[in-house]
């Protein structure tokens, strides 16, 4: 069998897993409070779509889809195909588009990752959520292990009057969780930062210089996640996008925390570049230091070294060569020269 059998043969052994598998939940609201039931999500759309109320919605909730059920999902809602392939990416800049009259909103997640300091490669762990947001509907799509929205759809169903406000209030209430988890992630963070500071300032402590690289990789991957999240924040508090005002001044507020959590990891970039420098000069101190001693340990060494050098030439004429106490007295000059030499490095610091 040729490779192109064996890859049309792989083709139709492959069995596709159902959309259901990748949706955590799916529910319509109406008027802020949750339809009982349960749906799958083209129940829900359609049941929203034949209401004449015009106060209902659906939110659909997916965790790590593949390519074949997010395009299932897609395709029932509408989604532009643009939107769609972002999501399929685990990787994506946070943003926000405007496909007509759907709102596409890309935010980066951030978990604190437990950890000795000098023992592990990895401090903060990412993900990503790409919520599409339209008149009657709301589609998250979370990659990753953390960040998870079920706590959160229970608080919002607890709240119908904030549910009421629609669409907007969801995607508000996600961007909000995750903003409030990046100040969680700065404040472990911080801790980390100080306990660094205390050992590089610490006298005579051993410096793990790659451990504060190591930190301020994972500040730069940090930046990178939260930093490009406060334009798409400051556009949805604009009059122009289609939210309603109450939503808009729920986003002034994840705005200013977010400006705040920008605020803190500029500040831990500019206190991890300040480490750096401080450790390369203490190192720089103690390699001078450790010098001075090799020095001073090498010119006590250097005497008794030139004296029995000098007296094992085995020339046949040299002084006190022939003498009984020769030999004493060369042994009691080493001694003394070197113990000279000790006493002088010793009160000048070398040693």
């Amino acid at each position: 069998m040729t490779s192109s059998d064996d890859d049309h043969g792989s083709e139709r052994t492959r069995v596709s897993v159902p959309t259901a598998r990748a949706i955590v939940d799916c529910a319509v609201y109406r008027d802020g409070a949750r339809v009982p039931g349960r749906f799958t999500h083209t129940e829900a759309l359609a049941r929203v779509r034949a209401g004449a109320s015009g106060h209902e919605f659906c939110w659909v909730g997916l965790h790590d889809p593949d390519r074949a059920q997010l395009a299932d999902v897609a395709a029932a809602f509408g989604l532009h195909p643009l939107a769609v392939e972002d999501a399929e990416s685990d990787e994506q800049r946070p943003k926000l588009e405007r496909y007509d009259d759907t709102l596409v909103l890309a935010l980066r997640t951030v978990a604190y990752v437990e950890h000795e300091l000098h023992t592990v490669s990895e401090i903060v762990a990412t993900g990503q959520i790409m919520v599409f947001a339209g008149p009657d509907f709301v589609v998250a799509v979370r990659r990753g292990s953390h960040s998870q929205l079920t706590t959160l759809r229970g608080e919002l169903e607890a709240d119908p009057g904030r549910l009421a406000l629609g669409p907007g209030a969801v995607l508000h209430a996600i961007a909000d969780h995750v903003v409030d988890s990046y100040l969680d992630v700065a404040d472990a963070v911080q801790n980390d930062v100080d306990a660094m500071e205390e050992d590089v300032f610490t006298p005579r402590s051993r410096i793990e210089i790659a451990a504060i690289y190591l930190l301020k990789r994972e500040i730069v991957e940090l930046r990178r996640a939260v930093l490009p999240l406060g334009t798409p924040l400051v556009l949805l508090t604009k009059p122009e996008t289609p939210l309603p005002k109450e939503v808009r001044r729920y986003f002034r507020d994840v705005a200013d925390h977010h400006s705040t959590v920008a605020d803190r990891i500029t500040d831990f970039d500019d206190a991890l570049s300040s480490l750096v420098t401080a450790s390369l000069a203490k190192i720089t101190v103690q390699q001078n230091t450790d010098m001075r001693k090799i020095t001073a340990l090498v010119a006590i060494a250097a005497v008794p070294t030139m004296i029995a050098g000098i007296y094992g030439m085995n020339f046949e004429h040299m002084p006190e060569l022939s003498q009984p106490w020769g030999y004493p007295v060369a042994l009691i000059v080493m001694i003394t020269a070197c113990t000279a030499l000790f006493a002088a490095f010793r009160r000048n610091g070398w040693l």
